[in-house]
Parts: C-alpha cells; sequence; structure tokens
C-alpha cells in the first residue's frame, strides 16, 4: 500500500509524497488508506488545473456572470462604459427616497407604483441579439420621456441632472451595433403626450410616488440591460451564439 500511495502522490502532488515517505513501516494500512484517498482526491482537483494552465478559482467561472468591459470588442467596451456612467448616479436613489420620506416609506413599495408603460428588460430565451438590442433602445427612448413626469415632479434633482444627457448617447452606441439600428424610433407626439397622460395625478403623494417608481425601474431596467448586452456581445457569447 505505502508503494501505491508514493506513486499516486508522486505523479499528482509531490507534497503528499514527502508525507507519505515519511510514515513509519509500522502505520496503520487506515491511515495509509486514508492518505490514498486524500491524494486520490487532490489528484482529481488538480486535474482540470493541469490540463487548462489556470488557477482553480478561476476555472469555476465568475459567479456574478459578468464579465470585464475589457472582454469586450473595442466598440461593445465603448457601449459598457457609457452604460456604466448612465448607471453611476441611480446608486443614490435609494438613499436619497429614504432621506425625502424620513424612512417613513419603504423603498420596495415602488414597485407597487409600476406602469404598464414602463418598459421591461430583455428576456434571455426566445429573443435574438437583434431584437434584443433593439428592445433594449426603443425602452431607453421610451424611459427619456417617462423622466419627463420626474422632472416635472423634481426639477432641481441631480440623479435626473446627472443621468438625462447619458440616455441618448447610450442608445446611438447601442443602435451602432445592431444591423438595423434605424429600427429604433422615439415615441412621436401623441405617443408622449399619452404616455405623460397616463401618469398624471391629482394627488401629490401619488405623483412623487411614481416619479421616483420611474427611477427606480429606470434603474434595474438600465442593470438588466447592460448584463444583456454583455452576454450578447462578449467574446465567448459571440463563440456559441449565431450572427443575429
Amino acid at each position: 500500500i505505502e508503494l501505491l500511495v508514493g506513486s499516486l502522490c508522486g505523479a499528482a502532488l509531490p507534497l503528499f509524497s514527502s508525507f507519505v515517505s515519511a510514515l513509519p513501516p509500522c502505520a496503520e494500512p487506515r491511515l495509509l488508506s486514508a492518505a490514498v484517498l486524500l491524494c486520490a482526491f487532490a489528484a482529481g482537483a488538480a486535474a482540470p488545473a493541469a490540463l487548462t494552465g489556470a488557477p482553480l478559482d478561476l476555472l469555476a467561472g465568475d459567479a456574478s456572470g459578468e464579465e470585464s468591459v475589457e472582454e469586450a470588442p473595442p466598440l461593445a467596451s465603448n457601449v459598457l462604459r457609457t452604460w456604466e456612467r448612465v448607471i453611476e448616479p441611480t446608486k443614490r436613489h435609494q438613499k436619497e427616497f429614504e432621506e425625502e420620506f424620513h424612512g417613513n416609506v419603504d423603498y420596495i413599495l415602488l414597485d407597487s407604483h409600476k406602469q404598464a408603460s414602463f418598459p421591461v428588460k430583455c428576456p434571455m430565451s426566445n429573443y435574438s441579439k437583434e431584437a434584443c438590442l433593439q428592445r433594449l433602445a426603443q425602452g431607453l427612448l421610451v424611459y427619456s420621456v417617462l423622466l419627463k413626469q420626474v422632472e416635472k415632479e423634481y426639477p432641481d434633482n441631480s440623479i435626473l441632472r446627472e443621468l438625462k444627457p447619458g440616455i441618448p448617447l447610450l442608445v446611438a452606441q447601442i443602435k451602432e451595433t445592431m444591423k438595423r439600428g434605424e429600427r429604433v424610433s422615439a415615441p412621436s407626439s401623441s405617443q408622449e403626450e399619452q404616455l405623460l397622460k397616463q401618469l398624471d395625478s391629482p394627488d401629490t403623494f401619488q405623483r412623487r410616488m411614481t416619479a421616483h417608481s420611474i427611477l427606480s425601474h429606470l434603474r434595474f431596467f438600465l442593470i438588466d440591460g447592460k448584463r444583456a448586452f454583455r452576454k450578447w456581445e462578449t467574446p465567448r457569447r459571440q463563440k456559441v451564439e449565431p450572427a443575429a
């Protein structure tokens, strides 16, 4: 058994070989058997890294499912950087909301103020890359209209001031990655009027909750959209997905 342990550990992990050689000749069979099992487990764990040359923690992948911006092609990297800049000011929204209402209104209640007109994220199944990109760009244009309601209630809102200029740029960059970017169009004046009319209310609290709900849902739309875009545009995705 000692020779078996030595050969197995010598091939897989030299440190275990040293450990086994240090065992006394009279070592109990149970101790030697445990060493065999430990070496076999270590050899199996080390094999993937030996084949790929990658550390074991990298073989497991990124638990978040997010790749770095640098992994994407140049055009996609620019889009992702713009996306990050647009998302950045929305990170303050929950804190500002809680300060405004002094903690008396739960932030999660904003979900109950969601309107049917709020664009939703692009599903990752049954959608081609082109259709997903079109939905993301179109949704951002709709949110640009909805933000007018936020501006009406909070004309000096710092989040809105930082957020608004980046959306047209992000839409333009998304369209550049599409084959048929001309299919993305802003809502017409009549559609815009109808969207804003649906959000209006004589009740001040209701209007303000709606405005905050727009910012909250826009934040998650941006986050989900960025995640979907990255999955479409990173090289790993491009290897397995046919061109849209």
